[in-house]
C-alpha cells in the first residue's frame, strides 16, 4: 500500500554512521510501524545494520532501532504505516550521528585538552578481558583497546559519588541466541559473562535525570575502525553487529546546555487516526520533520 505524503519523510545524510531510533508512539497498544530504506537510486551509497534477528528494516514498536552506515552523502526515506486499518500514524523517530575517533588520543599529544570538559571524578569501569580476568580502570582509560586488543566479555560501571537524581544504565549484546542480550542493568551491576568465552558484540550506555551529563565512549571491534560516540544514549557495535568487542573506553562529560532540540511536526489533516512523524536531529546536524 502506498503511503500518504504525511506518512513519509526523506532525510539527507552526510557520510558517517547514524543511529535511527523509534522513540515513541501515540498508540502504544497498536503502534504504527516505521520502515527505513535508502531512497531509490541511493541504495549503493549506504548500508543498513539491523538486529541479527531482523529480516527487514522495519521498526515495529518504540525503543526499536537500527544503524545506517553512509559511505557517500545520500537520502534516507522514513515511512510510517498504521498497524491496522484506521490506526494511528503518529510516531517519533530520532536520527543521531555516531562519531568515529580519528586517531588514538595518546598519539594526539593533548589527551588532557581533549577531555577538558570532563568534570566528574571517582568513576571506575570494570572489564572482564579474556586471558586477563577483571580489569578496573578510571574514567577515559582504555580496557584492552587499539594498542592491546583482546576480547572483552563483560563490563560494570561504578560511581560512588554519583549526583543524586542521576540515572545510569547500560547493556551488552551477545551473538544471536544468547540469553540476557541487550538487557539494561543498573549502575554497579555486572553485564556480561565470565569463563564462557562469549564475546560482546555491542554496548549500550544511557544516562538520564538531574544535571547535564552525557557519555563519551570509544570502542574497538575486531577488524573494524575505532568508534567514538557522545550522547545521553550511546550505542556501539561493529559494521555488521557481529564483531567481538576488543577495546573500550568510557567517560562522562558535564554539559553546559542540552545539545538536542525537538523539531515539532507540521499540522496536517487527519481524516482517520493520527498521521504525524517527528524526526529528532542534533543541533550540529540538519533539522527535519515529517508531517
Amino acid at each position: 500500500m502506498m503511503a500518504d505524503v504525511e506518512q513519509q519523510k526523506v532525510v539527507s545524510l552526510d557520510r558517517g554512521l547514524f543511529f535511527v531510533s523509534y522513540k515513541s508512539a501515540d498508540d502504544l497498544a497498536s503502534p504504527p510501524r516505521v520502515t527505513v530504506v535508502p531512497t531509490r537510486g541511493h541504495e549503493e551509497r549506504m548500508a543498513l545494520i539491523m538486529h541479527p534477528d531482523a529480516t527487514e528494516p522495519t521498526l515495529w514498536e518504540p525503543n526499536a532501532g537500527l544503524m545506517v552506515r553512509v559511505n557517500t552523502p545520500g537520502m534516507l526515506q522514513i515511512q510510517v504505516e498504521p498497524m491496522r486499518p484506521g490506526g494511528s500514524r503518529a510516531a517519533m523517530v530520532r536520527i543521531e550521528p555516531i562519531q568515529s575517533g580519528r586517531a588514538p588520543l595518546a598519539a594526539q599529544g593533548e589527551s588532557a585538552a581533549v577531555h577538558a570538559n570532563v568534570a566528574v571524578d571517582g568513576i571506575k569501569i570494570l572489564g572482564h578481558v579474556a586471558g586477563r580476568g577483571d580489569v578496573v580502570v578510571a574514567s577515559n582509560a582504555w580496557i584492552a583497546g587499539p594498542t592491546a586488543p583482546s576480547r572483552i566479555e563483560g563490563i560494570a560501571l561504578e560511581w560512588q559519588e554519583k549526583p543524586a537524581g542521576l540515572d545510569i544504565r547500560y547493556a551488552v549484546q551477545f551473538p544471536i541466541g544468547q540469553a540476557g542480550s541487550g538487557k539494561m542493568v543498573l549502575l554497579g551491576t555486572y553485564a556480561g559473562t565470565r569463563g564462557r568465552a562469549l564475546p560482546i558484540t555491542g554496548v549500550v550506555l544511557q544516562i538520564s535525570g538531574a544535571g547535564g551529563f552525557e557519555f563519551v565512549a570509544e570502542a574497538t571491534f575486531l577488524n573494524a575502525p575505532t568508534l567514538r560516540a557522545l550522547g545521553k544514549r550511546v550505542v556501539l557495535s561493529g559494521p555488521t553487529g557481529r564483531e567481538p568487542l576488543v577495546g573500550i573506553r568510557i567517560g562522562i562529560n558535564r554539559l553546559a546546555a542540552p545539545d538536542n532540540i525537538v523539531v515539532p511536526a507540521k499540522p496536517s489533516p487527519k481524516p482517520v487516526g493520527s498521521s504525524r512523524v517527528r524526526v529528532f536531529r542534533s543541533r550540529a546536524r540538519q533539522e527535519s520533520s515529517i508531517g
